[in-house]
């Protein structure tokens, strides 16, 4: 195979350096190709080079032709047109968000609207590109808290941790959660077809009340009974016998927190200086605790902990023992 226009030194030395640098395959697979071309490389050997036919090759060396260095780069409007246009694909990603789980839905709805079949693979294409990924839900709460009282709160609640910042305060965030054989599934690297599974089981529960200040300070209440507003009054009287400077303790409305029980005590607390902050109702995101209860669920948690209820109750132990030290989080 010959070229007309010959391959000069300098344009040598530019088509090594596009097969080297170019960002695009096609163009540096056409310059590898014209570079072994000028070396008297045989049609069909460069045919199994770059398993091409033989009008492809001709193509190539057409457009080096004509237009030499500009023939190696595709020209505008080159390729498969947009099967959607911008409001169709905003139209699919509406579609989509109003049954997140279920992409079949919106083929049925792409097939019934635009008489187009296409697949789930370039559903996902199309959500990639909005930058929606598949990962899991959460459970939320069960309703929307006030929002006047939520902003109201929240100002409070920011305004106690300016003070504690500057040492005028102590704040402090209380919250109860459980352990048990049923598993929260966490991620994991895995083989791509092969899952792997964690134990999950019926067991008793292993209750946990926990007062933690933003500097990773943690006190806990561990037991297999169930925790209840004696329970909660008891830990706060025995941690917080002696306050140094006012303390506040932030809370969420619980039946246990807002029991008469608790309320009666209130008065006694305020006294020596402590006072429990009520946090809106439906707003846990707010109550800086229930962070350390996702790290521990669905991070430091090891998967061998759910093989049995001892190996779990010693694996919670140790992550509380050595919170602040070993398990540290920044909630600057």
């Amino acid at each position: 195979m010959f070229l007309l226009r010959d391959v000069n030194p300098l344009s040598f030395k530019l088509l090594i350096r596009i097969y080297r640098e170019s960002r695009h395959h096609q163009v540096r697979q056409r310059a590898h190709f014209l570079i072994l071309v000028s070396q008297g490389v045989k049609n069909k050997d460069l045919k199994k080079i770059f398993k091409i036919s033989h009008k492809t090759m001709y193509n190539w060396l057409n457009l080096w032709e004509s237009e030499g260095m500009l023939g190696l780069y595709n020209k505008p409007g080159r390729g498969r047109k947009q099967t959607f246009d911008c409001t169709q694909l905003a139209q699919i990603r509406d579609w989509v968000k109003s049954e997140p789980r279920q992409l079949k839905q919106a083929v049925q709805k792409i097939q019934q609207e635009w008489d187009i079949t296409i697949s789930t693979q370039t559903i996902k294409r199309i959500l990639k590109s909005f930058s929606l990924s598949w990962h899991r839900m959460r459970r939320g709460v069960g309703g929307e808290p006030d929002p006047i009282e939520y902003k109201e709160k929240q100002a409070q609640l920011s305004e106690l941790q300016r003070l504690e910042d500057i040492g005028e305060i102590d704040l402090y965030y209380l919250d109860e959660t459980g352990f048990c054989l049923i598993p929260s599934v966490p991620y994991a690297w895995q083989n791509i077809g092969e899952y792997l599974s964690l134990k999950s089981r019926r067991s008793q529960r292993l209750n946990l009340l926990g007062i933690m200040n933003r500097k990773n300070n943690l006190n806990a209440y561990v037991s297999t009974q169930t925790i209840n507003s004696d329970v909660v009054s008891a830990c706060i009287d025995s941690l917080f016998s002696v306050v140094e400077r006012p303390t506040f303790i932030v809370v969420e409305r619980a039946s246990i927190h807002t029991s008469d029980f608790i309320y009666d005590r209130l008065e006694e607390w305020k006294e020596r200086g402590l006072h429990i902050f009520e946090l809106p109702t439906y707003s846990p995101e707010l109550n800086l605790i229930e962070i350390l209860w996702r790290f521990i669920k669905y991070e430091w948690i090891e998967i061998n902990a759910y093989s049995s209820w001892p190996a779990l109750v010693s694996c919670v132990e140790k992550i509380l023992k050595e919170f602040g030290e070993n398990y540290v989080i920044n909630f600057a």
